[in-house]
Order: C-alpha cells, then sequence, then structure tokens
C-alpha cells in the first residue's frame, strides 16, 4: 500500500522561509510527476508546483520566485523551499505523486494527508 507523508509545516514570521518535505513509502515501480498543492480555508485547492521526472518544472503564479521545488528520485522524496513567505501563503499543503504502485497495476495519483503551514507576525 502506498502512503505518501508530508513534513515541515509550521507557524512562521512574514519574509521567514520553511522547507516541506513529502516521501512516498510502498510498492511503488516507478514515479512520473510530483507535485505540490494548497488549499486556504474557504478557497480551491490551487496548484504550487510540480516537477516531473523528465521536463519543466511548473510553478503557480503567486509563488514563482519564491519557492523552489526538488526532487530526489532514489527516496522517492519531492520538497519545496518556500523564502519570503507570506500571510497568503497560509494553507494546508498537500504533495501529490503519479506512480505506479506495482507492475499489475495502472499508474494512478496518491496524495498525503496535507500539513499546515501559517505566516503569521
Amino acid at each position: 500500500q502506498v502512503q505518501l507523508v508530508e513534513s515541515g509545516g509550521g507557524l512562521v514570521q512574514p519574509g521567514g522561509s520553511l522547507r516541506l518535505s513529502c516521501v512516498a513509502s510502498g510498492s511503488i515501480v516507478s514515479i512520473n510527476t510530483m507535485g505540490w498543492y494548497r488549499q486556504a480555508p474557504g478557497r480551491q485547492r490551487e496548484l504550487v508546483a510540480t516537477i516531473p521526472r523528465y521536463g519543466s518544472i511548473n510553478y503557480g503564479d503567486s509563488v514563482k520566485g519564491r519557492f523552489t521545488i526538488s526532487r530526489d528520485n532514489a527516496k522517492n522524496t519531492v520538497a519545496l523551499q518556500m523564502n519570503s513567505l507570506k500571510p497568503e501563503d497560509t494553507a494546508a499543503y498537500y504533495c501529490k505523486m503519479f506512480l505506479q504502485p506495482e507492475p499489475s497495476r495502472p499508474w494512478s495519483e496518491y496524495w498525503g494527508q496535507g500539513t499546515q503551514v501559517t505566516v503569521s507576525s
């Protein structure tokens, strides 16, 4: 059974930094795209950043130049370095991976349970 677990959330002051991590465990054959999404209360879940196994990284417009996504294929992990944080970055952050869990099973999307990021003075 595949599980995604995020870590690194917390409370930070405006202008500060946080680093989120997400690790996938279980039976995994291969992982294509990894990504981060966020959802603030009363708002729809939105794209933060995605990183394919091959190809270009994509960032949401509101985080370009401040956030950096990276991945470690050997460890099945994706990280999000968040700098110059703003109060409007406050949200629950979720990682998502598109992966093949077993050779006989189809590629599917998997989500983590989320980690809270609060930016406040």
